[in-house]
């Protein structure tokens, strides 16, 4: 076979668990080299909130918190359950801490801190932790990136100029109710002023763990190569020797002597595998995840031999469509007290402020029952606009006028009024807040039980007898259509312990792994914590990489440490 290149490690995808493949790799001896179709490195990890919900890591340890191999495997099985294989449960409780403790100990820029109080999703459920277990990168400079910096995705979540972390966002979210809110936005403040005086670029979430990956793989010496699309692979003797790639409209044949990577993503823009794979409705404008995300490695994946499972499954986000037609992810907004959410006839269904996969899980069964789901309608009044972030807008922010011209916001000074713009019957959805008012006079909602698990607190206001849970009185009253969007979808290429891609007979395909949103989750069905995308991907990828430095030609290999 005549290469047109050889490394050791070819990785395909440069989100958070591409760029760990190729840094594992290159820390390890190994000559790797990271590929992104797109124009930019990233993907969908540098969008969001970076978080990593590893278990019984170093970093939440060395806060106190007191979780054991033990409590993190009962928490897996009771919120997993058997739908994941206990060894690659194991694999992932075992080594996601190892490879933080890794990173650690081999790279100058790979350090988190503990997302003190961001709750597990299920802490009520056996070896859950109300306290959490996810970590966060620490905040960085995207000075020290020099040129790197130019072809990095960039987040568009809106801080109005702002860099914080979630436990910051979690602290200011409640600038008009707390001390901590006022003191945290002070803080910011400064942190702002600093940036503009020193002329620094700090970043957080997303942004940051991507760019502390990107610089640890430049150091290292790995290579990453934007606007290169993975096309098919390169099998001889039963084994993927390498991959077929288009590279500035060129087509070359790229070596992987240990073995290839897969960690490019889901099918979020793929219309045609939505339709093929997901419940209906679903639409590829109701996804947050980057364009590239198109599922271009399943059916070459397939053809040799691989097997899918979790196809019709998503990260869901509960989003609204902006009047460009982008969606926005609404996560702590679900948790403001005053506000429901309700069908297209003017009734709840669910437990508004639950994590956002098991709200779109239960819009999609509600709309099964009723064909009333899709689009759902969340409704604040001028309480809830003046106390709270609501769409990533500040305390008292207007809603921009395009919101109101496009109809993405309807506004009005009375219930009635607000159904008619919805289109819903006025006499439920009047019935349907008396009875929310009712609940949340008495603080407790008797028919979706908002306010009783600790991660439905994280984003309420603690001043309040219930955090979740107060009266919807005063005008004017607010309504938006929401969305099943996504942060990705989570099924994919079934992979062993080893991350090693499986064929229908259980055996694996030699020389291809996979990790991240193209593999089917380890999380199974559900979401057990902040950054259970993250967590297993990049621990996968650690997996798959360490396996081939063990497994390869069987020589030693040197580790780095950058």
């Amino acid at each position: 076979m005549k290469w047109d290149a050889s490394y050791d490690v070819v990785v395909v995808g440069s989100g958070a668990a591409g760029l760990t493949a190729g840094l594992t790799a290159k820390l390890h001896g190994m000559k790797s080299l990271v590929i992104e179709k797109t124009e930019r490195y990233g993907g969908a990890s540098a969008l969001y909130g970076g978080a990593l919900w590893i278990p019984n890591n170093h970093v939440i340890k060395s806060e106190g918190v007191p979780d054991t191999h033990k409590l993190a495997r009962l928490y897996l099985d009771s919120t997993i359950g058997d739908r994941v294989p206990e060894a690659l449960k194991e694999a992932y409780i075992k080594r996601g801490p190892e490879m933080l403790r890794y990173f650690n100990n081999h790279t100058r820029h790979m350090r988190f801190q503990y997302a003190k109080g961001y709750s597990d999703y299920y802490p009520e459920k056996p070896g859950g932790f109300p306290q959490g277990r996810s970590i966060e990168p620490l905040i960085f400079d995207l000075k020290k990136m020099g040129a790197l910096v130019d072809t990095m995705r960039r987040s568009s979540l809106s801080t109005k100029g702002f860099t914080m972390n979630s436990s910051e966002f979690h602290k200011v979210n409640m600038i008009r109710r707390t001390t901590k809110g006022k003191t945290t936005a002070l803080k910011l403040g400064l942190r702002l002023v600093k940036s503009k005086l020193t002329g620094s670029l700090p970043v957080a979430l997303g942004e940051a763990l991507i760019a502390r990956l990107r610089m640890s793989l430049a150091e290292a010496n790995g290579e990453l190569w934007i606007s290169t699309a993975f096309q098919d692979f390169i099998v001889e003797n039963n084994r993927v020797t390498g991959i077929v790639v288009v590279r500035d409209g060129q087509e070359m044949r790229i070596e992987a002597k240990r073995g290839v990577v897969l960690s490019s993503g889901g099918f979020s823009h793929n219309q045609a595998y939505r339709e093929k794979y997901l419940p209906a409705p679903t639409n590829s404008k109701w996804t947050s995840t980057p364009e590239g995300q198109t599922g271009d490695i399943i059916e070459p994946s397939v053809k040799i031999g691989a097997t899918l499972d979790l196809m019709d499954k998503v990260w869901g986000a509960p989003s609204v469509i902006d009047p460009q037609g982008q969606p926005f992810f609404l996560v702590a907004d679900r948790g403001v007290p005053n506000m429901i959410v309700v069908d297209g006839v003017g009734k709840r269904y669910l437990n508004e402020a639950a994590p956002y996969h098991e709200f779109v899980d239960n819009m999609y069964i509600h709309h099964q029952e009723t064909n009333q789901a899709i689009p759902s309608w969340i409704v604040i009044d001028a309480t809830a606009k003046s106390r709270y972030i609501f769409t990533g807008l500040f305390p008292g922010q207007a809603f921009p006028k395009s919101w109101f011209d496009n109809g993405v916001v309807k506004s009005v000074q009375t219930i009635e009024e607000l159904a008619e713009q919805m289109n819903v019957p006025v006499e439920n959805l009047v019935e349907t807040v008396e009875r929310f008012n009712t609940f949340a006079r008495n603080g407790r909602d008797e028919d979706f039980l908002r306010g009783d698990s600790a991660y439905d607190k994280y984003y309420g206001d603690p001043t309040l007898k219930n955090p979740n849970l107060a009266e919807l009185t005063n005008a004017p009253f607010y309504a938006l259509a929401l969305y099943p969007g996504d942060i990705g979808t989570k099924g994919g290429l079934v992979v062993d312990e080893h991350a090693r891609v499986l064929k229908a007979d259980g055996t694996a395909i030699g020389g291809l792994y996979a990790s991240g949103n193209c593999s089917a989750s380890i999380m199974g069905e559900t979401y057990p914590g902040p950054g259970a995308t993250l967590g297993p991907g990049m621990t996968l990828s650690y997996i798959a990489t360490t396996h081939m430095a063990k497994e390869g030609n069987k020589e030693q290999l040197p580790l780095l440490k950058v």
